[in-house]
């Protein structure tokens, strides 16, 4: 929001400093953004064409004697049309800066004649478009004196971030009316005396989308001549970036900025029949003033005539019923259009107009006939024309919201000790209007307030004008102990978890929580799965219980474009049963191809090897200890759900009921039924069940269970049953003497026909750590001889000779 110093003093007697003007808004919540004091235009001055005569070398050229006010007079080269003696204009010296062209001058030879210096045109000063001739001044202009303050030119100009909720300050009047709550100045008076026009409004007006338009005032005005707008308003337009068109348009955009009130004057000549306010019918196309056409559907609010479409509602008019030189009668609308709808049409249509950012902000409802009155006495004071009276439809009042107020609540919310009289005052002189002499008051919100709606709001307005500023810093409080953590158990583990895994080079994938119910049914489902009432698409219509079936098929997306090779983690939420309390936090990942945590794809000592359960294991693994799982008590069980190759998967356990995850490679019925292509394998792992570790000593102790001692390994091979797993084996072994034996590992297994049918060797490594002294070689005999007796009680296992 762009606006003059000027500007602002039309609606703010005030003796405050430009300084003081801009600190106070940035202070009140209106944040300046960038103030341009015009010192661009501050090197010109106003110069004198004493002679000009004929360039020697050049036919369209002249050389001027130019007076600048000091006695000194300058020679200066000009090809300007209408140079000539006796003419006053802008003159710039050597050293100056010209906007316009971008140059800064020098002395210079233009066809071997020295020029000092420039007579400048209007668009070379950014004055306008014009730059046929240079500027000519009237004969009084004082020469010798700043070109910028004669023609008042220096005035500055603000420029201002608003914020969504504030539509009340896309006008001046508005910002005048913060800055003298502020104690800036006195807000002068803003209510507009109605024109008494003469005769109805020629034109009727329907609304036949009440929904979108909520009001609707038009009148017309007869014999205007539009020619161009006053020089004060074309100099207030173009200092806030925008171009001055005629008089019509120009005042259009004057009340727009002025008082944030949009309107739209049409040619009462090219309006046919009466004005409808309707939805636009599907395909139905309207040239904008943009000289775009746009194709319109029956969200687009639309102001048509019996010929059709003249302008979009809120948005844009039509070029067929604009204004020019020749128009001679003319509509004034003011209309009050639904916000949201105005928003939906800007985005659909990709239009950006200083209207379309009013209207869906909200304007104030109850200045909707009071724009219209304005906007007349302007085109009948600059343009001349007989007024109708106005005919308004649709519109029903202002029914105004009143906010019950605690005046304490801004001790409570803000910190600030603000008197009850003055939080009062500050809402009165906002317009608010506050009744009541107890401890909470009636607050009776102002029409240009749309976004207030609670106490907080009015509290947030009180130290907004009080003074952000005067809220105290306070240093935080410093703690004679290390504080408490604040992450959760399961936040710190789902950061843990994913860390692990992308150490493990698998990427982070963010998938929906909605699947296909077949896909819900194959991962768990079952018939109690989650179904939504209202599901965003047909294949999105189930809460997943499992994060497999999604990770699988983004693995296929990135295979059927070339990368086929992809591993990709998620720890997320998983619903099981039919109602929302059933969620679970799950870690899961997929690798698929050859994404192996060491070489993938192809190498020059040979292509890596497919994925399989080994990896989705050690994946799981490795997220269990992150977690702070007790790894080493762990249970891996084989076979896992369904959904997994019954002979190439498994389960962990800790002890014999709690399941802390799966894994295995995919069965290949279940990579049909989700329509993809192997080689793929996944774990889950459940880190809400995962049990908390136990709480750890305050302060560090001396470990006493350290030996002194070398350890030692001894191998053993034992051959058992094919069907035994290692697992018990190796737990076999290390309960023969848990003091004594610090680790088992296995290192070798081995299946042969010398070894008999359905049998196996199992190579294990066993280390001993001797504690209380070394031990000898009968020591190790009978620990040798304890580890044999027991792998052969509960596996059946004998020494292998």
């Amino acid at each position: 929001m762009k606006f003059t110093l000027s500007w602002l003093k039309d609606h703010l007697e005030t003796e405050a400093t430009l300084d003081e003007i801009v600190e106070t808004l940035t202070m009140i919540g209106l944040e300046v953004e960038e103030v341009d004091d015009k010192s661009a235009l501050k090197p010109f001055v106003i110069a004198k064409v004493l002679t000009a005569q004929k360039h020697p070398d050049a036919d369209k050229l002249k050389v001027l004697t130019v007076d600048t006010g000091d006695g000194k007079p300058v020679q200066v080269v000009c090809g300007a049309p209408n140079a000539r003696a006796g003419l006053v204009g802008a003159f710039a010296a050597p050293g100056t800066y010209i906007p316009g062209i971008d140059v800064t001058l020098s002395v210079g030879k233009i066809r071997g004649v020295e020029s000092h210096g420039m007579m400048c045109s209007e668009r070379e000063l950014q004055l306008s478009d014009e730059h046929t001739g240079i500027i000519d001044l009237a004969e009084d202009a004082p020469v010798g004196a700043s070109f910028a303050t004669w023609a008042k030119l220096d005035d500055p100009v603000i420029e201002i971030g608003l914020t969504p909720n504030r539509p009340d300050c896309t006008g001046v009047y508005g910002i005048a009316r913060d800055l003298a709550a502020a104690g800036l100045g006195r807000l002068k008076e803003g209510a507009v005396e109605p024109v008494s026009g003469e005769g109805a409004c020629p034109v009727d007006v329907r609304i036949e989308a009440p929904d979108l338009c909520h009001g609707f005032a038009l009148r017309a005005v007869r014999g205007v001549a539009n020619g161009p707008s006053p020089k004060w308003m074309q100099q207030r337009l173009i200092a806030i970036g925008l171009r001055p068109i005629n008089a019509l348009v120009d005042i259009t955009n004057y009340v727009t900025f002025d008082r944030g009130r949009p309107l739209h004057v049409f040619d009462a000549a090219k309006v046919t029949g009466d004005l409808t306010i309707r939805r636009a019918r599907e395909g139905e196309t309207v040239l904008a003033l943009d000289e775009r056409e746009y194709r319109l559907s029956p969200e687009v609010c639309v102001i048509a005539d019996e010929n059709g479409v003249e302008s979009i509602a809120g948005v844009m008019g039509g070029e067929h019923s604009g204004c020019d030189e020749s128009t001679r009668d003319v509509l004034i609308e003011s209309a009050l259009w639904e916000p949201a709808n105005i928003a939906r049409t800007g985005r659909n249509l990709s239009i950006i107009t200083d209207a379309r950012y009013r209207f869906e902000r909200g304007v104030d409802p109850e200045f909707m006939v009071g724009g219209m009155e304005l906007a007349t006495r302007l085109v009948l004071e600059i343009c001349g024309g007989e007024a109708s009276r106005a005919r308004v439809v649709g519109y029903g009042g202002y029914t105004p919201k009143t906010v019950s107020f605690p005046p304490a609540e801004v001790k409570r919310l803000t910190g600030l000790d603000v008197p009850r009289e003055e939080s009062l005052a500050i809402l009165t002189r906002l317009g608010f209007t506050p009744q009541g002499d107890g401890e909470v008051v009636d607050v009776t919100v102002p029409s240009w307030r749309p976004d207030v709606d609670g106490k907080a709001d009015l509290v947030e307005e009180v130290m907004r004008i009080h003074g952000v500023n005067e809220i105290a810093p306070e240093p935080m409080v410093a703690h004679d102990a290390v504080s408490g953590r604040i992450l959760t158990t399961l936040q710190v583990r789902t950061r843990q978890a994913k860390r692990a895994l992308a150490v493990r080079g698998m990427m982070e994938a963010v998938t929906w929580s909605f699947i296909p119910e077949d896909h819900a049914k194959l991962f768990g489902g079952g018939q109690k799965a989650l179904t939504l009432a209202n599901p965003i698409a047909a294949d999105m219509s189930t809460m997943r219980p499992s994060l497999l079936p999604s990770l699988v098929a983004a693995a296929q997306r990135n295979a059927d474009r070339g990368f086929a090779d992809v591993a990709l983690f998620e720890v997320s939420g998983a619903y099981e049963g039919d109602r929302p309390e059933g969620q679970r936090r799950v870690a899961a990942g997929i690798r698929r191809g050859t994404a192996r945590l060491s070489a993938q794809g192809r190498h020059w000592v040979g292509n890596a090897a497919p994925v399989g359960v080994f990896e989705a294991k050690a994946d799981a693994l490795a997220v269990l200890e992150a977690c702070g799982a007790p790894v080493d008590k762990l249970q891996i069980e084989v076979g896992g759900p369904d959904w997994y190759h019954p002979g190439r998967s498994g389960t962990i356990k800790l002890g014999p009921k709690m399941v802390l995850g799966t894994f295995g490679e995919f069965h290949p019925k279940a990579l049909e039924a989700l329509d993809v292509s192997g080689p793929l394998c996944g774990f889950e792992v459940f880190i809400d069940v995962i049990p908390e570790p136990k709480a750890r000593a305050t302060r560090t102790k001396p470990r006493l269970d350290l030996s002194p001692f070398q350890a030692v390994k001894r191998d053993f091979a034992f051959v058992v049953e094919r069907a035994v797993e290692a697992g018990t084996l190796t737990r076999a072994a290390a309960s023969a003497d848990k003091r004594l034996i610090a680790d088992v590992n296995v290192f070798d297994v081995f299946e042969g026909e010398a070894l008999g049918t359905d049998k196996k060797s199992i190579a294990i490594e066993v280390t001993i750590q001797p504690v209380e002294r070394t031990l000898t070689d009968e020591d190790f005999e009978a620990l040798a001889g304890r580890i044999v007796e027991n792998v052969g009680k509960q596996t059946g296992g004998v020494l292998r000779s």
